[in-house]
């Protein structure tokens, strides 16, 4: 159908529905800065400049929608919006600090194997 999107169900296996949930390049980030503190849309652009502000609005409505970030808007000029943790989204603190502690133990490892794989020229 035109115009349509296609939505991933939350069915079937676990796995899948929690990327459906955090999956993606930003969203692991991004929940693991939440971690910390609450963040301004500003705060992730300058700890992300490669992040397109599309993309980050983006993922950021797509955790919002899960009920995983909450957006609150503070009745300023100019409007200030901060993005934090909703009591379901700290759920996933544990997995979250679980990537953290295996990207800080592996990643020489893969820094050194896709350092090698890229050094081998096919024939």
């Amino acid at each position: 159908m035109r115009g349509s999107k296609l939505v991933p169900t939350l069915e079937g296996c676990p796995v899948g529905t929690t990327l459906t949930v955090i999956g993606g390049k930003w969203k692991g980030i991004l929940l693991y800065h939440l971690l910390e503190s609450p963040r301004r849309f500003g705060e992730f652009r300058k700890l992300y400049p490669e992040i397109t502000p599309f993309m980050l609005t983006l993922q950021l409505r797509e955790l919002e929608r899960d009920g995983i970030v909450h957006r609150e808007v503070y009745p300023e000029v100019p409007p200030r919006v901060e993005y934090s943790l909703t009591e379901f989204g700290e759920t996933l603190a544990p997995m979250i600090l679980f990537m953290k502690n295996w990207g800080e133990a592996h990643g020489d490892r893969l820094k050194d194997s896709r350092t090698r794989h890229a050094e081998e020229k096919p024939e």
